[in-house]
């Protein structure tokens, strides 16, 4: 018998100065059984930097076709494809062939240098696609604030952002951008 993904309920307010979004979302997200508190809340971070009104979780890992979150317009065509972590090259390329805009949002320190190094020569020459590497430490600092039923409020000003919880400081999302869209 498999075992089944763990739901997880937040209630996510955001503050998107630099986007001027401001919303309130219930999310629910279902935790794969391999997955860590560290990447289910980079993805909740990745949802509340990225929110649109269509914005929604996908399978994941459950799912090899599906990204981590996606965006769709009214006729089903995907916008928007958020992948988390190093996903390989061929990924990304399928990815940025079906979407319009693609965002890997990288973590894990040194590792995500390492992969970095060994997709970039690929991953350079796809228009659409945009690379992020979160700072040392924030995936586990962000799955710091994992629990069953949260209450999230995410900042994002001045190009600096922050998830935090009524229970917990806010943690401070820090990246660099490895790859920005072409004429971005």
């Amino acid at each position: 018998m498999a075992i089944k993904s763990t739901i997880y309920k937040a209630e996510l307010q955001i503050a998107n100065m630099d986007r001027h979004y401001y919303a309130d979302h219930q999310l629910t997200i279902a935790r794969h059984p391999s997955e860590t508190d560290d990447r289910m809340m980079v993805r909740v971070a990745a949802f509340a930097l990225f929110a649109q009104e269509r914005l929604e979780f996908c399978k994941g890992l459950s799912d090899t076709d599906e990204p981590d979150l996606w965006q769709k317009d009214l006729t089903g065509a995907i916008e928007t494809w958020i992948d988390v972590g190093q996903p390989d090259e061929r990924r990304i390329a399928k990815a940025s062939g079906r979407a319009n805009d693609v965002i890997v949002i990288a973590y894990g320190g040194r590792t995500s240098d390492i992969w970095w190094q060994g997709v970039r020569s690929k991953v350079e020459r796809l228009r659409n696609v945009t690379v992020w590497s979160l700072g040392e430490g924030v995936a586990a600092s962000l799955g710091s604030l994992a629990e069953r039923t949260m209450r999230l409020q995410c900042t994002v000003q001045d190009g600096a952002a922050w998830l935090g919880s009524s229970a917990a400081d806010p943690v401070p999302i820090e990246w660099s951008v490895l790859k920005a869209p072409a004429g971005a």
